[in-house]
């Protein structure tokens, strides 16, 4: 018999003092696409080699992002069974392009829900700051599975009132710096010290522009019916050196809802997600959570 600390081979013997253990390959993944020609709006799939009974993932993301930063869940939920259906808003990433100036979060709202309509059929919600808040939205008037929201922007009934100069003075586009990620490295780096050069250069580069309205709204507070949620079972998960999206505010969430919450506490709000050294204990959390839950 052997005991937990014991190393096994493929066959499961015991291996000598000093083996080297071959790391397990990945499982085969697909990559797919979905694209919403009446919206513009494109949607990048990872899906599993072999058919699976795992529900599938509908990955909202937030400000100045899109589906790249979902890149490392999509690899390890696909290897692990889950599909997973990564949405680009109108004008970010591959969608196509649009005014910005014009968009805001109602827009943001009808393409989420245009989005988990081509899926045809219930998903697992994902979302990620102001994405998971068009999660909550989107199962006010979807039928959902569960609710999987990161570093979440808060509803309007938990929201404090922001002082007005804040809202007033968001410009209608807004770039990397308005939520201070423009400029030299270093200085990130020391901001989000869970994330490495890479990963810094990384988001840097794949961050586009944001609708300004949709900020502005999001500050003002949006209305979310806590009643309509009611059931639907929802993990919440904060990271403790979020600087955007604090994790007493996830926390608070978690609280109204009556929802599971799993902190970090040294996690970023990028590092929750995208973090190469970072992104699996988070992805750990929500695999168990679905797993629990027999999603």
């Amino acid at each position: 018999m052997t005991s937990r600390g014991d190393r096994l081979g493929s066959g499961g013997e015991p291996l000598p003092d000093g083996a080297v253990v071959e790391p397990r390959p990945p499982r085969p993944v697909r990559k797919d696409e979905i694209v919403i020609a009446s919206r513009g709006l494109y949607v990048e799939s990872w899906l599993p080699e072999r058919r699976s009974r795992r529900k599938p993932l509908f990955l909202l993301h937030g400000e100045l992002s899109g589906s790249w930063i979902w890149e490392r869940y999509l690899s390890y939920f696909a290897q692990r069974g889950w599909e997973g259906h990564a949405l680009n808003l109108q004008a970010h990433f591959w969608s196509e392009t649009a005014d910005l100036a014009s968009l805001d979060l109602d827009s943001y709202l009808a393409d989420a829900q245009a989005g988990l309509d081509a899926l045809g059929k219930p998903a697992v919600l994902v979302g990620h700051g102001l994405g998971a808040l068009l999660a909550l939205k989107l199962a006010e008037v979807q039928e959902v599975l569960a609710l999987v929201l990161i570093a979440p922007a808060l509803p309007q009934p938990i929201r404090p009132e922001p002082p007005p100069h804040v809202v007033r003075l968001v410009p209608a586009i807004f770039r990397q710096e308005l939520i201070g990620w423009a400029g030299a490295l270093e200085p990130i780096r020391q901001q989000n010290p869970d994330l490495s050069a890479a990963d810094v250069r990384r988001i840097q580069h794949l961050m586009g522009a944001e609708s300004g309205a949709a900020r502005r709204q999001m500050l003002s507070g949006v209305p979310v019916e806590r009643e309509s949620l009611r059931g639907i079972p929802a993990l919440i998960l904060g990271g403790g050196r979020d600087r955007l999206f604090p994790a007493a505010e996830a926390e608070r969430l978690a609280e109204w809802l009556g929802a599971d919450y799993q902190p970090f506490p040294d996690h970023s709000h990028f590092g929750l997600v995208v973090g190469e050294r970072t992104h699996e204990p988070v992805a750990d959390a929500i695999r168990t959570f679905l797993e629990v839950h027999r999603l």
